[in-house]
């Protein structure tokens, strides 16, 4: 796992290793090198420097051009400095490094690349004045485009900037071809806005020691690492029976997308029980296959509170999905407060179950033995913490950690990026694309998440379940586009995702 730290971590982290000997100046050379040795130069170069240490790596950068025989310029905000800034400042203005105000530039038109030293990963609040010119500057270039660190404008731990007249860039923050990390990748580098507006980013290693480490991107060898080969000797009881309660008249489709082609099954499950309403199950069976199918009481397609079905169906369970078109009757909460009180394995909680969840109390979940999992999106999670979507996507880690330490639940905020947290340790996983943002991508997920949490760690568990969906989702948009793609593509991806991406053939 690669390691990620918040901006204050990260600030934290810079000033202990500073404290412990490893100076300013020395840390700001090692980031300018190492920038300069990222990128294949296209000259002429701009680099647009704001006024902090993010402008230093600019004018260090800007030393080793001009030593490498590179014709570059650079384009100052304003002449204010840094201390370890001015140091190399001063070394520019000894080697007759071209100089210039952003007043003095019309375009930046013309330069091969522009490099963005404007703000670093602290910025906050709304850009303004000179740093919104140039960031508008940058955009309209047509150069290759590099950010140092983050992309100005662009929050380092929600990954989000304020909104721009402009259609075709509609958030005033630059636009990058490349954004190079400095220390660790902050947040902000995979939520919200960031791969709207970093083509590629890469993160460079100067030395800094983290002070904490709590948040963590997943990879490939993670989830392959959680998976394992399987024994010969071994039977579908080894890799647990899982429940899927879901569906209604008007939702049917949404608990078949869990089951429908195996989602579940082909995810690790050994056996699949769907639950669904009676009147639905002569509608579905022909397209469920491997999984088995439990009726469940209903009244006109809808699912009615029966304690003695409850308790059989979920008897044998390793996990338990429950929520996906369900609908949010009475009879619904009925069901969902007996597996509160009564299910003892890993219950995951969805849709309409989030819905349903968000019209309890909160102590239903401090007071329950199951382990618990909740799948939010936005607006599901607005409806649970009673913060409007605007103050979740300000803070999305920390809103997400809050709420898992005050309910006990692994939360999995889903985004374009998936935050997944146990209120302890923070898991980011990057896959996922937007041709995911489509009807029944959740359900899919969900059955997903089903069979993968039947073993191991459960955070762990969610977090590669999360990271599969993604990468199936990523595979399908390469094969029918990101307008074209449903859900259903999404599913049928997961064995190439387990067979080829995660265990590499």
């Amino acid at each position: 796992m690669t390691g990620i730290m918040s901006v204050e971590d990260m600030r934290n982290s810079d000033a202990a290793t500073i404290a412990g000997g490893i100076s300013g100046k020395e840390l700001m050379a090692r980031a300018g090198k190492a920038i300069f040795d990222s990128v294949s130069w296209k000259a002429p170069v701009a680099i647009v420097c704001g006024v902090g240490n993010n402008a230093g790596d600019g004018y260090v950068l800007a030393g080793l051009m001009h030593d490498a025989g590179i014709d570059c310029k650079l384009i100052l905000l304003e002449e204010r400095f840094s201390e370890d800034g001015k140091y190399y400042f001063d070394e520019c203005a000894g080697k007759n490094i071209n100089v210039c105000n952003i007043d003095e530039m019309e375009t930046l038109s013309g330069f091969g690349t522009v490099v963005d030293c404007i703000f670093g990963t602290g910025f906050r609040g709304e850009v303004k004045g000179k740093a919104l010119a140039a960031i508008n500057m940058i955009n309209e270039s047509g150069a290759y485009v590099v950010s140092v660190d983050i992309n100005s404008g662009l929050n380092g731990d929600s990954g989000m900037a304020a909104k721009a007249d402009d259609q075709a860039k509609p958030f005033t923050c630059v636009y990058s071809d490349l954004t190079i990390s400095i220390g660790t990748f902050k947040p902000g580098h995979f939520l919200s806005l960031a791969k709207d507006v970093m083509k590629r980013k890469i993160n460079v290693d100067i030395g800094i020691k983290p002070l904490k480490e709590d948040i963590f991107l997943l990879e490939d060898k993670d989830a392959a690492g959680f998976f394992g080969a399987r024994p010969n000797f071994s039977n579908k009881g080894t890799y647990g029976y899982t429940a899927l309660i879901g569906g209604s008249k008007r939702y049917s489709g949404a608990v078949r997308l869990a089951a429908m082609a195996n989602a579940a099954m082909r995810s690790g499950a050994g056996v699949v029980k769907v639950a669904l309403p009676g009147t639905l199950y002569h509608d579905l069976l022909p397209l469920i296959l491997e999984s088995t199918v439990f009726p469940l009481s209903d009244s006109d397609g809808e699912a009615v509170y029966n304690e003695k079905e409850l308790a059989e169906l979920v008897s044998n369970v390793k996990t338990v999905a429950f929520g996906m078109g369900i609908g949010v009757s009475e009879e619904t909460a009925k069901i969902l407060k007996y597996l509160l009180e009564n299910y003892k394995g890993r219950l995951i909680i969805d849709a309409d179950g989030l819905t349903l969840l968000s019209k309890m109390d909160r102590n239903v979940l401090n007071n329950t033995e199951a382990q618990v999992v909740l799948t939010p999106h936005l607006k599901e999670f607005e409806r649970l913490t009673g913060k409007t979507i605007r103050e979740i996507l300000d803070a999305p880690v920390e809103n997400a950690v809050k709420y898992a330490k005050e309910t006990g639940a692994v939360v999995l905020l889903k985004g374009p990026s998936t935050i997944i947290t146990d209120g302890k340790t923070t898991y980011i996983t990057d896959a996922g694309c937007a041709g995911m943002a489509t009807a029944g991508s959740g359900d899919v997920l969900s059955g997903i998440l089903s069979a993968v949490c039947a073993n191991g760690d459960l955070m762990l568990a969610v977090a590669v379940g999360a990271y599969v969906n993604g990468k199936a989702g990523e595979l399908a948009q390469e094969k029918y586009g990101d307008i074209s793609m449903v859900a259903s593509d999404t599913v049928a991806c997961i064995p190439q995702v387990l067979k080829v991406n995660i265990f590499k053939g």
